[in-house]
C-alpha cells in the first residue's frame, strides 16, 4: 500500500493558495484514477484506489499545514504504511514557480508542513515533490504563501501540474532514482 499526500490548508478560503499547490496536484491524481476525497479518518480527508495492482491512498489532511505531521503519522500507523511507500506533494518557497524538484529525502527548507512530517514520522528519508512557488522578498512569508497565483503565475503552475499524472503512472514502474533522473531539469 502506497501514501501520496497533498499538502495544503483546509478550508475554501485557502483555495487556489500559493501553499496548497499539493491539494491541487493531489486533485489531478484523483481525477486521473476517477476517485474523490469522500472517506475521512484521524482529520484527513482521503480517497482510495487501486492502480496497477498496488493499493493507494491519497491524503489531504485536514488540519493545518504546521500539524499535518499529525495526521500523516496517524494514517502511517493505522495503515502500517512503509516510509518507502510515501510521496508528499508540497510548495517550496525556493524553486522557481514554473518548476519542480522530486527528491527522496532532505531538509525542511524551513517549511512548517515538512517540519511537523519530520517530528512525527522521526525522519526526512521520504519521496517528494517540491512544487516551485517562488519567494517574494517585499512581503511577509505567511501573507506570500496563503496568497493566490497571479494570471501569469497560474499559467507557469498548470505546467508542473500537468506533469504530476505522467510522474505518477512512472512512479509505479521506475526506481525514484530514474524517476528523478527522468523529470529533475538539470
Amino acid at each position: 500500500m502506497r501514501l501520496i499526500v497533498g499538502l495544503g490548508n483546509p478550508g475554501k478560503e485557502y483555495e487556489h493558495t500559493r501553499h496548497n499547490v499539493g491539494f491541487m496536484a493531489l486533485d489531478k491524481i484523483a481525477n486521473y484514477l476517477g476517485v474523490t476525497f469522500n472517506k475521512t479518518k484521524f482529520s484527513g480527508s482521503y480517497a482510495e484506489a487501486i492502480y496497477e495492482g498496488e493499493k493507494y491512498i491519497l491524503l489531504k489532511p485536514g488540519k493545518y499545514m504546521n500539524l499535518s505531521g499529525e495526521v500523516i503519522r496517524d494514517f502511517v500507523n493505522f495503515f502500517k504504511i512503509d516510509i518507502n511507500d510515501i510521496f508528499i506533494i508540497h510548495d517550496d518557497l525556493d524553486t522557481p514557480i514554473g518548476t519542480f524538484r522530486l527528491r527522496y529525502q532532505g531538509g525542511t527548507g524551513g517549511h512548517n508542513g515538512l517540519k511537523n512530517i519530520a517530528l512525527n514520522l522521526n525522519t526526512n528519508n521520504y519521496k517528494r515533490m517540491k512544487i516551485g512557488i517562488s519567494n517574494d522578498k517585499g512581503l511577509d512569508t505567511k501573507d506570500y504563501v496563503l496568497g493566490k497565483f497571479s494570471l501569469e503565475e497560474q499559467a507557469k503552475l498548470d505546467t508542473v501540474l500537468d506533469q504530476v499524472v505522467p510522474i505518477f503512472k512512472d512512479y509505479q514502474t521506475l526506481t525514484f532514482d530514474n524517476l528523478m533522473n527522468k523529470y529533475n531539469k538539470k
